[in-house]
């Protein structure tokens, strides 16, 4: 297995609190920045995921493959870790906890997604793998406006653009268009993923799960919910934030209160 690129923000102090930080599909570790931004006391470990970013794009990419390549990244952790994560990050990061219970503390899990309706993953897949290039970097900018980023800063947005867009040749697509830096098969392997039904944290481990109420239909299933709340009872805590599915955009106090707290 490849190792992961990870980006690290923050300290070089071994007592600074450390976080392991998810990010979702088609993103990549530099999005965390942000909220290094707003936890500058904090150690923050982010890697590419598999098919994202610098990562190797090599098969096979299904949960286990995501989280054998992240098995090294976590055993070289100065110290157990609190592990954010953010859409499909998320649902790694309840798995990552069950193979890693005295590496991970605590978990915030920010609109994870998992156990989705396999109809409703077929057709976002479907549908994403049909629009996968732009014409110009404008255009991939007004297709992530429409895909829940119309409210993320202009500001990070921009920065997006710059980071994680290329001409398309240099991600392996067509000529002359513009693409993200991910593996379009890795994508709809990771939607084939989501639909194999949930998984709730490990007995134990502190949780903390942002739903994003304007996420219709939700991807965080009222099954996952009733499961946590019946099976883990107080050591899950769920939130309710008022916006779209770009959960570490949109609200960021409250993810930053929510890993200040668990530190």
């Amino acid at each position: 297995m490849s190792a992961l690129h990870t980006h690290v923000f923050g300290p070089d102090d071994p007592g600074a609190p450390l976080v392991l930080a998810l990010h979702g599909l088609t993103g990549h570790g530099h999005r965390w920045a942000s909220l290094a931004a707003d936890l500058p006391d904090h150690r923050i470990v982010a890697p590419d995921l598999l098919g994202h970013g610098e990562s190797s794009w090599e098969p096979p990419w299904s949960y286990d493959s995501h989280l054998a390549a992240l098995d090294p990244v976590v055993e070289g952790l100065a110290s157990p870790a609190i592990v954010v994560g953010h859409s499909f990050g998320g649902a790694l990061a309840i798995r990552l906890a069950h193979r890693h219970p005295d590496r991970v503390r605590r978990l915030v899990l920010l609109d994870p997604a998992q156990g989705l309706d396999p109809a409703r993953a077929l057709d976002i897949a479907t549908a994403s793998m049909a629009h996968w290039t732009y014409p110009s970097p404008a255009a991939a900018a007004d297709a992530k406006r429409a895909e829940g980023w119309s409210a993320v800063p202009a500001d990070i947005l921009a920065e997006e653009i710059a980071t994680h867009l290329r001409p398309s040749e240099q991600v392996g697509l067509e000529p002359g268009r513009f693409g993200w830096r991910v593996s379009r098969p890795a994508a709809a392997t990771a939607w084939s993923e989501m639909a194999d039904g949930h998984v709730v944290p490990p007995a134990g481990v502190p949780t903390d799960i942002v739903v994003a109420d304007r996420v219709d239909p939700p991807l965080v299933s009222a099954a996952f919910l009733d499961a946590c709340r019946r099976e883990r009872g107080e050591t899950v805590r769920i939130h309710h934030a008022d916006c779209e599915h770009m959960v570490p955009f949109l609200v960021p106090d409250l993810v930053a209160r929510l890993v200040r707290d668990a530190g």
